[in-house]
């Protein structure tokens, strides 16, 4: 049972420390010229996600209404309420770039590889998770911009909800489209490197979050963020982590869904997604300098969504070996 972090969050805890010592490589008009390299990586991702996604699975997971609607209800209802509360409830004793971090992470769509992975690992109804954190990350692409603009229209950091959708379904959505259609050319090349299509969905992510952490460092933003603020971040994403679990556990058995349905409610109604996460923010909050700000909650809830799963995956498993028994 791994409750460690894995390497890939180490590498972005790595990625975070090089851009505090060496902001410059990461800022926009720096040497690497990482907007381009992002914005390119952003495409390919999403292309490569849209071909990876298999229909027949969609529809196999289909007809569980009930669940489906739990699901993404508590993504994009439930959690919206929550971080409405705590951006307008904590105005006064926090800074608006991390209020607008809390309410970003309860606007995202849950995760793909990971609910999925844990849904398995649980002994879950896997055809169910496929679709809904599918469907989840399509929605969000909408639905995200769309709930951010009820908080910058009071905050700081404003946008135009139309111009955010536009450059989302140009940046992210068409790239999937198109991965989609060439799918029957691509997908044995896809499932013989499975491994490497991996590797560059977590560079990209990476690449993001040291341009991100760069732009904050070089803008002298991390002198305006005491480690009083860091605990209280922390804290904060820890009790998000707790009533997500908490509601969807109890929203499940309230509804007395069969435990695999409960396994995949929990793990794709409490996660939210980093690869989908970084890419929005990078459209949404271009040129905010506060952006590896906005993002740590997100970071932190990644982190911690990861460790916490593992612990609630082994133990649904060990209730279904039981009821099999």
């Amino acid at each position: 049972m791994r409750i460690l972090p894995d390497r890939f969050v180490m590498l972005m805890v790595l990625a975070v420390i090089l851009a505090l010592i060496f902001p410059q490589l990461g800022t926009a008009d720096g040497p690497l010229k990482l907007g381009l390299v992002t914005e390119f990586g952003i495409a390919l991702v999403f292309f490569l996600h849209g071909a990876n996604l298999e229909r027949q699975k969609l529809v196999t997971g289909l007809k569980n209404w009930r669940v489906h609607l739990l699901i993404q209800t508590t993504t994009f209802i439930v959690f919206p309420i929550v971080g409405l509360v705590l951006y307008f409830g904590l105005k006064a004793y926090l800074p608006d770039f991390l209020l607008l971090g809390f309410f970003f992470l309860a606007a995202l769509p849950s995760t793909v590889s990971s609910s999925v992975a844990m849904t398995a690992l649980a002994r879950g109804n896997v055809p169910v998770a496929v679709f809904n954190a599918t469907l989840s990350g399509l929605l969000g692409m909408v639905i995200t911009p769309a709930l951010m603009s009820i908080v910058t229209a009071t905050g700081e950091s404003q946008f135009s909800v139309v111009d955010a959708m536009i450059d989302i379904a140009i940046t992210l959505l068409l790239p999937f489209i198109l991965g989609q259609l060439a799918r029957p050319l691509l997908k044995s090349l896809l499932a013989k490197y499975k491994s490497f299509v991996s590797k560059i969905d977590r560079t990209v992510i990476l690449l993001i979050v040291f341009s991100s952490f760069a732009e904050s460092t070089a803008g002298g933003v991390w002198a305006q963020f005491s480690v009083l603020q860091f605990a209280v971040t922390l804290s904060l994403v820890l009790v998000f982590l707790g009533l997500a679990f908490t509601y969807t556990i109890f929203a499940s058995r309230r509804l007395s869904l069969p435990l695999d349905d409960e396994s995949s409610t929990v793990f794709c109604g409490s996660t939210k997604s980093l690869a989908n996460g970084a890419p929005i923010a990078q459209i949404l909050f271009a040129g905010n300098p506060n952006m590896g700000l906005i993002m740590l909650p997100l970071m932190l809830y990644h982190q911690l969504q990861l460790m916490a799963c593992a612990v609630m995956a082994q133990r649904y498993a060990r209730k279904t070996e039981a009821l099999e028994a």
